[in-house]
């Protein structure tokens, strides 16, 4: 029975990870160390003190979970590259045993029909790049090319779908401006600069991978979020246009070919006295590199409130709205807005859905199942908000959830799940939960039911 909500023919179904999450095998086969594998085992940095030392051992079990792959069906599976396992130092000498992994993973999913989508960089820098200054230095961005050059000329006759970088917001503001993630830094001068050299080393990157993978589309993954006033009031207003340029148009502008956003730079100035000497001749132009898709990884809205004297919180909700265990509100109208502004103020050439998920505190029943009938639901409305963004004419062209697995989840450690596969991660047992049930059945018809899904009952 066909489905009454259908997605176009090749809509790309896929699920999504990151090495530093679930790899393991930290300091195995001739890996460098990251930021990250120091951040974490720098006490008081991780809420439940853990590492992703071990993670979910994806480098020894990586046969196992394609074939778990292949069980839901998945079409498409994004994975990242570690740097410094290709690289152990950053740059210089390529560590073979590190590519080779990769190698046998990208053909071990050809063998399996699900198209690789490498992400090159998600946020495990060596460190050795860090203590030469990390991404507030320039020498970084050129570090990168050449990390992507070695990567792309090894995998690039197979490897067709390549993503310079994941959430380089993230990776500037919170590791160095916020000092919430690696390498815990707290200059916000620094996080700008890394924001600049983590575009321009995208911008130079494309070119190469281009000329190392015939036939590839390259484009870059942002975390972008619909910024919504909390009152209809001209000061809310204001607020929400600064946040939306903070958080979006700082990245979105320059890739497209528009510049850094004069009020955010104005912003920049004002609330952190912070500059942008760090621009050179000719590096808008690279930023701007023509690219072939865009990445989206959206979770959730933001309200915006001006700052006033009744010290409000900034969030506006109402009586039913719905928090995941990371305490972010489910807004999935938002995912339609963002998705049709992306394609009408940008005139994007196709997106993807690179991550969209939820963590709830799953636990596995007396009948031996994970029943995350608040994921399902999570994911049910949002695939019909995306659903609804491409009967507007967005070029929505495939969708990730995020994520295959319940993994390391960064500063939070293991506490708290966002797979659609359990995790024990005492014994490494695998278990499909119930939105993995159902979603391999979403994939199948390639699309919803008229009306919310009941629970799978197999």
């Amino acid at each position: 029975m066909s489905p009454q909500i259908a997605f176009p023919q090749g809509f790309l179904w896929g699920a999504a990870t990151s090495s530093y999450q679930i790899e393991g095998a930290w300091n195995e086969d001739g890996k460098g160390e990251s930021i990250w594998d120091r951040f974490s085992h720098t006490p008081g940095k991780i809420s439940d003190g853990s590492t992703g030392d071990i993670a979910c051992d994806h480098y020894h079990r990586w046969e196992a979970d394609l074939d778990l792959m292949q069980s839901l069906g998945l079409q498409a599976y994004r994975f990242s590259i570690t740097w410094p396992r290709v690289l152990p130092e950053g740059r210089g000498q390529v560590n073979q045993a590190g590519l080779d992994f990769y190698d046998r993973l990208v053909d071990g999913l050809l063998a399996r029909n699900i198209t690789p989508f490498v992400t090159l960089y998600h946020w495990d820098l060596p460190q050795a790049l860090e203590d030469a200054g990390g991404w507030p230095a320039r020498a970084t961005a050129e570090a990168f090319v050449d990390y992507a050059d070695a990567v792309s000329a090894r995998l690039g006759d197979r490897v067709k779908h390549w993503i310079t970088h994941n959430e380089p917001w993230v990776a500037a503001f919170l590791g160095y401006g916020m000092g919430v993630h690696a390498p815990g830094l707290r200059d916000f001068q620094k996080a700008m600069a890394a924001s600049h050299h983590l575009l321009l080393s995208h911008g130079w990157a494309v070119p190469v991978i281009r000329a190392n993978s015939q036939d590839a589309r390259v484009g870059i993954t942002l975390d972008l979020t619909d910024v919504v006033p909390a009152s209809p009031s001209p000061q809310d207003y204001h607020a929400a246009r600064e946040m939306d340029g903070f958080l979006n148009r700082w990245f979105l502008d320059p890739i497209f070919g528009r510049g850094y956003p004069a009020d955010v730079i104005a912003w920049f100035g004002r609330v952190h006295g912070a500059r942008v000497d760090f621009v050179q001749e000719g590096d808008m132009d690279a930023i701007a590199a023509p690219t072939d898709f865009l990445g989206v990884n959206y979770y959730t809205r933001h309200v915006a409130r001006a700052p006033g004297d009744d010290n409000l919180p900034p969030t506006i909700t109402t009586e039913d709205s719905e928090f995941t265990e990371m305490g972010w509100e489910v807004a999935p109208r938002s995912l339609f807005r963002l998705l049709n502004r992306l394609h009408f103020d940008y005139q994007t050439p196709a997106i993807y859905i690179t991550e969209n998920g939820a963590a709830f505190p799953d636990e596995v029943s007396e009948d031996g199942r994970v029943h995350d009938d608040r994921r399902l639901a999570y994911l049910d409305a949002h695939f019909r908000a995306a659903h609804e963004a491409i009967q507007c004419g967005v070029p929505l062209r495939g969708y990730f959830v995020w994520s295959l697995m319940d993994n390391f989840e960064w500063s939070f450690g293991y506490t708290k799940r966002f797979g659609i596969v359990y995790i024990d991660f005492e014994t490494q047992q695998r278990i499909v939960k119930d939105s993995g049930l159902w979603y391999r059945d979403v994939i199948a018809r390639n699309g919803l039911d008229g009306e919310p899904d009941a629970l799978p009952t197999h």
